[in-house]
């Protein structure tokens, strides 16, 4: 049984509709992660399965029970906010327990839950500590303490991690993971961070405009992408997308007349290409201008121009570019993608075994 099923929930408000007949279902233990650009859905989809928004349409069922209608205290879900919503007036410990003090838990459960809770989340010896005197770490652990003391076996997080900076967001999605595996709850986790979806997830759920785009594993998204949306949403640096045209003898990338992709017609149809499956070569590809490179280190992204279209490119090392550097791009026939300019869907590739560029005219 799925500890969670989403049944074509639908939310309006007025006449703009939030979400639109969105569905899905999260198996129990699996860390789901709803993804997607600002205003896209996902929070008003998390709050609808929390019960803090009214569903207009459509149902929700936990453990197989539909509670569409059921008031939020009786779901048996915990909640992390973005804004942590800790009581600036109490202690550490008294923010963590005070959900159980409101149940009227006896104060021996409360004192044995709380004990073995801190040592979890790593909150030893700060339990007299007012909110004011934590990091921004350490309060996000205080709400993490707080949905877990609750034991309830699911677990909703409103992007968490957002008002973090980049060295301890990577420490708490690390810390996360772990715990939501050790414990074996089931979690749904907010996100419009490509990177916390793709380091966490077991199942990533994509979504635009109130609809699912696609949904799957973090590795099925990155490598097998639906449409040149989830295309450039999944991937860093995102997926290049190079409008094709009609050229000599077939396809060539629009604003280029040399090079010859594959037999058949390019109008109409966009090519995907990972920057790190580009190849930088002198003798064979497609003619490029090799514009500007950032240096991070393990690799470096150049940004390179083909034809009247930009593109970069992901390469290992140190990578020195000229002033005005003309070599050639290539790549293998895997790592071409086709899509649909119009529609945005992905389409069969139009000529089998053909892909790479070709250098024969």
């Amino acid at each position: 049984m799925s500890a969670i099923e989403v049944k074509n929930i639908t939310k309006k408000w007025g006449q703009t509709i939030a979400v639109d007949d969105v569905s899905f279902s999260v198996d129990e233990g699996t860390f789901l992660v709803l993804l997607g650009p600002s205003g896209c859905g996902k929070s008003t989809t998390l709050r609808m399965i929390a019960g803090l928004d009214s569903v207009s349409s459509g149902s929700i069922l936990i453990g197989g029970n539909d509670v569409t209608d059921t008031a939020p205290a009786k779901r048996q879900i915990s909640m992390v906010f973005q804004s942590y919503a800790l009581f600036p007036h109490l202690s550490v410990a008294e923010n963590i327990i005070f959900g159980l003090k409101v149940r009227k838990i006896p104060a021996p459960e409360r004192q044995k839950r709380l004990t073995g809770v801190v040592e979890v989340v790593g909150l030893t010896g700060l339990l007299e500590r007012k909110p004011s005197q934590l990091s921004g770490g350490q309060r996000q652990r205080v709400a993490l303490a707080r949905a877990i003391i609750a034991e309830n076996s699911i677990c909703l997080m409103d992007e968490p991690l957002s008002n973090l900076d980049a060295k301890l967001r990577h420490d708490m999605r690390v810390e996360i993971r772990a715990l939501q595996q050790r414990l074996g709850v089931t979690v749904i986790y907010v996100t419009h961070d490509q990177t916390e979806a793709m380091s966490m997830a077991d199942k990533v759920i994509l979504l635009r405009d109130g609809r699912v785009e696609q949904e799957g594993s973090p590795e099925e998204l990155y490598g097998n992408p639906a449409t040149m949306f989830s295309a450039a949403f999944i991937g860093t640096p995102p997926m290049n997308l190079l409008n094709l045209a009609d050229g000599p003898g077939g396809a060539v990338v629009a604003g280029s007349h040399y090079n010859r992709l594959f037999e058949g017609p390019g109008d109409g149809r966009v090519l995907g290409l990972r920057p790190e499956h580009i190849r930088v070569s002198d003798s064979e590809g497609v003619q490029a201008e090799l514009l500007a490179a950032d240096y991070l280190g393990a690799d470096t992204i150049i940004n390179a121009r083909v034809g009247e279209q930009m593109l970069q490119v992901r390469m290992p090392g140190h990578f020195h570019i000229g002033q005005s550097d003309q070599v050639r791009l290539t790549w293998s026939d895997e790592a071409v993608y086709i899509f649909d300019k119009d529609t945005g869907k992905r389409i069969d590739h139009p000529a089998q075994g053909g892909g790479a560029p070709r250098t024969d005219n």
